[in-house]
């Protein structure tokens, strides 16, 4: 089957594409045709080496931690699918690589895709939809009438969690450029913040939740406008010694990242504010729930480019700029 890999890590490496065998098949398995692929920031940090000490893949890999598409073979113990499903995922660590023509996917990170989604969209959901569930329901635990800070709001992950903490009942503020305002009052978000012209910690005040994507000093200033006994969640770091914990990473990896998170573990204390890292994780069943709220209408999808799977090396590069208003996803089938 044809699939891009890198053969090394590094910032400005490119995906080649070749062939390679098509995916074995265990038996809690199915193999899924690729119709499509949704592109994160992840497969671009992976590709860096950026996450090579927590994650320790074997090179060549595929990358590409989203897909949609068609079962056309199950595992012998296989129960909740069978082969012409249309279905959505997004793989385990270290089972990836939805740049490639197949992929096999265990069944219990698995979903049917939403029916009233294209493959194209439905291809765009699974990593910032979970990441969002995970972070809002999971780990936050929204509720009603609490306020909540999502960064990035115009971003993958951004204009999922607006949709869903907006449904669970919070006030919503987020960061956005202007021209992105519109899209996401639509979505639901309450107060808008203009991350050019702004300084959110003047505007923001005594909230329960922060979900930060950005850098350090971000990270930092959002402890400040977060209430006693609130939290701030972070989804871009530092990671803390409970990420080693629960990917079963080594003593001293534990202790590397407890220094690594020491001084925003220590602000966030001194704050009376709780800091956690979130690593999102593959879950089938949290997609089922997520796929419910889409046909409901509750979330909907947001596309910024769908390219071809020749394109995939400009897709990667277009994400990289960091200026997509929703997902960029590869059309493979």
């Amino acid at each position: 089957m044809k699939a891009f890999v890198i053969n090394k890590y590094g910032k400005d490496e490119q995906l080649y594409l070749t062939d390679i065998p098509e995916p074995s098949l265990g038996e809690d398995e199915v193999l899924v045709e690729v119709h499509a692929a949704g592109l994160n920031q992840l497969d671009s940090k992976i590709k860096s080496g950026a996450f090579k000490l927590i994650l320790s893949y074997k090179l060549p890999l595929v990358l590409g931690h989203d897909v949609a598409g068609v079962v056309v073979k199950v595992g012998s113990q296989v129960s909740r699918f069978k082969v012409g499903d249309e279905v959505y995922a997004r793989p385990a660590d270290y089972h990836i690589g939805t740049f490639a023509e197949y992929l096999a996917v265990n069944e219990k990170d698995l979903a049917r895709k939403p029916k009233k989604l294209t493959m194209d969209e439905a291809g765009s959901l699974p990593l910032v939809a979970l990441t969002a569930w995970q972070a809002l329901v999971e780990f936050g635990k929204l509720k009603q009438g609490e306020k909540v800070f999502i960064q990035a709001g115009s971003g993958g992950v951004g204009i999922i969690a607006i949709q869903l903490a907006k449904y669970l009942g919070a006030t919503v503020a987020t960061t956005a450029g202007s021209g992105s305002f519109e899209l996401l009052k639509q979505l639901g978000a309450d107060v808008l913040i203009d991350y050019k012209t702004q300084d959110f910690e003047s505007v923001l005040k005594d909230y329960d939740l922060v979900i930060n994507s950005q850098d350090t000093r971000t990270l930092e200033k959002s402890l400040n406008i977060v209430k006693a006994g609130g939290k701030v969640i972070s989804i871009s770091g530092p990671p803390t010694p409970e990420l080693a914990k629960s990917i079963e990473s080594s003593r001293i990896m534990r202790f590397v990242l407890s220094l690594i998170s020491f001084g925003i573990r220590r602000k966030a204390k001194k704050r009376g504010v709780v800091y956690e890292f979130l690593f999102m994780r593959a879950s089938g069943r949290q997609l089922e729930e997520i796929t419910k709220l889409v046909e409901s209408g509750v979330i909907k999808t947001v596309l910024d480019r769908v390219f071809t799977f020749e394109q995939t090396n400009e897709a990667l590069a277009y994400l990289e700029k960091g200026r997509a208003k929703g997902k960029v996803v590869v059309n493979i089938k």
